[in-house]
């Protein structure tokens, strides 16, 4: 038997006094918050008395960090999967203020549907299914945990959705430590539930790409 349901859950807070986009740079760890947000997952994902069999995670640090509940919850490892890391971006280590008034860097934004400053969501989304089903076909029963990050997350949830890639990404509803869930039916993802467990007033979210 697969899986039963497949949660995708986006890391905690991250340690960015800088306050700039990160996206794949190594370094960038989970804050003392974001450490207390990714527990909170773990424990609203316990709650629902579900039972994890696998534990999936993208190889980042913030997200490797943001399992670790989840190991001491459920007593399993992770299993580490580049295909639900972040996206590639041109503007990663910039201040998103500073870099978009800046003329040099308009050509990158010609075409917000592809994007033209990043990976492909076609592609995003195309390895995050293939991630996401070979995690659930790899459980031998109970829930699958995918732990990854806001923006392959929120292109997955259009893509089951049948929505537009084209999208704000100062609008995704996708917050930090957020479980969205989804069941697989005769090959088809389906979204069944989608929570914000974490506390997270005042939280600095600014880096995700």
């Amino acid at each position: 038997m697969p899986a039963a349901r497949l949660h995708l859950v986006r890391h905690g807070e991250v340690h960015n006094p800088s306050r700039v986009l990160y996206g794949r740079l190594p370094g960038y760890r989970l804050s003392v918050d974001g450490r207390r947000m990714a527990r909170q997952a773990a424990e609203y994902v316990h709650s629902l008395e579900r039972p994890i069999s696998v534990l999936v995670s993208s190889p980042l640090q913030r997200a490797r960090e943001s399992a670790e509940p989840f190991t001491t919850i459920f007593g399993i490892e992770p299993v580490i999967d580049d295909r639900v890391i972040e996206p590639t971006n041109v503007f990663e280590g910039r201040r998103m203020k500073k870099a978009l008034v800046n003329p040099l860097n308009w050509r990158h934004l010609r075409a917000p549907g592809v994007p033209s400053w990043g990976e492909p969501y076609a592609q995003v989304v195309a390895r995050m299914r293939a991630g996401m089903k070979d995690a659930w076909y790899a459980a031998p029963s109970g829930d699958v945990v995918v732990v990854s990050h806001q923006l392959p997350i929120w292109v997955t949830h259009l893509a089951v959705a049948g929505e537009p890639f084209k999208h704000d990404p100062r609008k995704r509803r996708c917050a930090l430590s957020s479980v969205t869930s989804f069941e697989l039916v005769n090959g088809t993802w389906t979204e069944v539930g989608y929570a914000e467990p974490a506390t997270t007033a005042g939280a600095v979210d600014v880096g995700a790409v």
